[in-house]
C-alpha cells in the first residue's frame, strides 16, 4: 500500500493507495507527522503536460494543495482528470475522518450496436401536448423511446457518478420548435453521443445506463413496438405489441398475422433460440419483449421463433392434411432437422435431398417419420448424476438427451472420432416412472426402470430443465388424447 501526502496551512491529509482493491482512503494528520514531505510548487494555471511532468519528477512523494469550494460549485466544475470517484465516507458521517475513492477503468471497452435511427411525435392523452421520442434501437431491435430531456438526465447523472470520465457533448438546447432537418441533426448527436457512452464497459453496465434503456411500463409508455419473428420457413414477420405482452398474446398476434387456422395453432408455439441449435419453449407468463431486447448478439434476425409443438407423429399427419400453412411448417422444420442431425438420416440423406422441395413435402415427411430422431427435442450437453437404487451406486458424466414420441434416448457427448460411438441408451416412456422439476438445484428428476426392474434416478442439472420436463407433460398429454379421443 503507498501512501502520499498533500494539505493547506495547518490542514493536512495523507491518503493511502491500495492496488489489491483499487481503492484509496483519505484521512487526516497532524502538521508536524507531514512538514518533511512537502515541494513547494504551485500548479495553479499549469497545463496538462506541465502537471504530469511534475508527477513524473516528483519522486515516489506527491504534495497536493487542497482549495476548499461549495458543493454548488464543485458539481458546477469541468470533472477531474484523475479517474476516481467517491464511493462513501466511513463511518457514515460528514465529519468523518475518511473518506474513500473508487477508480474506474474507463479503457475497458466495447462496441455496442446502439444506434436511433429515427424519432416520432407522442400525443399525451392526459394534456393533449405533442413531444418528440428518439427511438432507440440495439442491433435493428428496439429498446426504448426517451425524450431530449431524459437524455440530458442521464447526461448530469453519469457525470456526477463517473466523475473521472471525458462524455461527449450533448446536442444543444432549443427553445423553440425545431425543422425536421434540426430534428434529424439532434437524432444524429444523441446517437452518437450514446454510441460513446456505451463504449464504455464500465459505464454502459451501470444502473443509470440499464435503467434508461429499459423502457416504462406500458402505463406510462403505451406505444406498441414492433416485434420480429422468425418462421420455420425463415421467412420473418412483424408484430406490433405493448412491452408486456406475454408469450400467449404475441403467439396469437403472429398467427393471425400469418393466417394460421385457429384449429392448429396448439400444434405450434412461440420458441427462443437461445443457443446454436437449440430453441426453449416460452412458458405463456414470459415476456416476449424482454427476450428480445437482451438477446441483440443473436446472429439471426430475431432470438425468437415459431416452431412445433407436438411429438405425435399420427396427429401429425391431421394437421398436415388439415392446413397448408402448418404443413410447410412441419415439413421446414423437418429439413431443419436432418439438417442439424436431430433426425439420423444415414444412407437415406441423398434420398431425402431428392425430395427436398415444398411440392414433394409429403413424400419427404413420410420417408423422415420413419427415420430415427424424427420430431425428438435434442437438449445441450448436461451434467447428469445416475444412481441405482438398488445396489446404491451413482455415476457423474455429462450427458446428452434427447426425447420425442417413442421415449427418452441419452447419449455421450461429442464422442472420439478415432472410437466408434457407443449406441444412445433408449428408455421408453413405459419405463419411465416420474419426473419432476427440481427448481432449488435447476435440475430435472426422472425415475426409471430397465429390464433388470432395478429402479434408477437420472438427474440432469440443464438450465433447461423446465423445458425437459415441459416436453414430458406435452407427450403425456398427447397420449391422453389418443386415450380418450379428443
Amino acid at each position: 500500500m503507498s501512501v502520499q501526502r498533500g494539505g493547506v496551512g495547518s490542514f493536512r491529509y495523507c491518503f493511502y493507495y491500495c492496488a489489491t482493491t483499487d481503492f484509496e482512503i483519505y484521512d487526516l494528520e497532524t502538521e508536524d507527522a507531514a512538514k518533511d514531505a512537502c515541494n513547494g510548487v504551485n500548479v495553479e494555471g499549469s497545463t496538462h503536460r506541465q502537471v504530469v511532468d511534475l508527477i513524473k519528477s516528483g519522486g515516489d512523494c506527491l504534495t497536493l494543495t487542497v482549495i476548499s469550494v461549495t458543493q454548488r460549485e464543485a458539481e458546477r466544475l469541468e470533472p477531474c482528470d484523475d479517474g476516481s470517484a467517491p464511493v462513501g465516507v466511513i463511518g457514515g458521517a460528514a465529519n468523518s475522518r475518511a473518506t474513500v475513492y473508487q477508480r474506474y477503468d474507463y479503457t475497458d471497452k466495447r462496441s455496442l450496436p446502439v444506434s436511433i435511427p429515427d424519432y416520432r411525435i407522442v400525443m399525451e392523452r392526459n394534456t393533449g401536448r405533442s413531444y418528440v421520442a428518439f427511438n432507440v434501437h440495439m442491433a435493428g431491435r428496439h429498446l426504448c423511446s426517451r425524450r431530449y430531456r431524459e437524455f440530458a438526465a442521464l447526461h448530469h447523472t453519469l457525470r456526477k457518478e463517473f466523475l473521472g470520465f471525458n462524455f461527449p457533448k450533448l446536442p444543444g438546447k432549443w427553445p423553440f420548435t425545431l425543422s425536421e432537418q434540426q430534428l434529424d441533426g439532434r437524432r444524429r448527436g444523441l446517437e452518437q453521443y450514446l454510441e460513446k457512452v456505451c463504449a464504455v464497459r464500465v459505464i454502459a453496465e451501470s444502473d443509470a445506463v440499464q435503467e434508461f434503456l429499459t423502457d416504462s411500463d406500458d402505463s406510462s409508455n403505451p406505444t406498441p413496438v414492433d416485434l420480429k419473428v422468425l418462421l420455420p420457413d425463415k421467412e420473418v414477420v412483424t408484430v406490433s405489441v405493448l412491452k408486456s405482452t406475454n408469450a400467449d398474446d404475441v403467439y396469437r398476434a403472429v398467427c393471425e398475422k400469418i393466417g394460421l387456422s385457429k384449429s392448429v395453432q396448439k400444434y405450434f408455439y412461440l420458441f427462443e433460440i437461445v443457443e446454436y441449435n437449440f430453441e426453449r419453449k416460452l412458458q405463456p407468463n414470459e415476456c416476449p419483449h424482454s427476450l428480445y431486447i437482451q438477446n441483440y448478439s443473436t446472429a439471426s434476425s430475431s432470438c425468437l421463433s415459431i416452431r412445433k409443438w407436438l411429438f405425435n407423429p399420427r396427429t401429425e399427419i391431421s394437421v398436415v392434411a388439415e392446413d397448408s400453412t402448418a404443413a410447410a411448417f412441419i415439413f421446414w422444420q423437418a429439413v431443419e432437422d436432418v439438417n442439424r442431425g436431430v433426425c439420423v438420416a444415414g444412407a437415406r440423406l441423398y434420398q431425402l435431398k431428392a425430395l427436398q422441395t415444398v411440392r414433394r413435402a409429403a413424400d419427404y415427411l413420410a420417408l423422415a417419420r420413419s427415420l430415427p430422431g424424427y420430431g425428438h427435442v435434442a437438449f445441450p450437453a448436461a451434467r447428469a448424476d445416475r444412481t441405482d437404487r438398488a445396489d446404491r451406486t451413482e455415476r457423474s458424466d455429462p450427458l446428452c438427451v434427447a426425447l420425442g414420441w417413442p421415449g427418452l434416448s441419452l447419449h455421450a457427448p461429442d464422442p472420439d472420432p478415432a472410437r466408434p460411438a457407443a449406441p444412445p441408451a433408449d428408455i421408453p416412456w413405459r419405463d419411465v416412472r416420474d419426473w419432476r422439476a427440481d427448481d432449488e438445484a435447476a435440475a430435472a428428476r426422472i425415475t426409471y426402470t430397465r429390464n433388470d426392474n432395478h429402479t434408477r434416478t437420472l438427474t440432469l442439472y440443464t438450465p433447461y430443465y423446465q423445458f425437459l420436463c415441459n416436453c414430458m407433460d406435452r407427450i403425456a398429454e398427447e397420449a391422453n388424447w389418443v386415450d380418450t379421443g379428443e
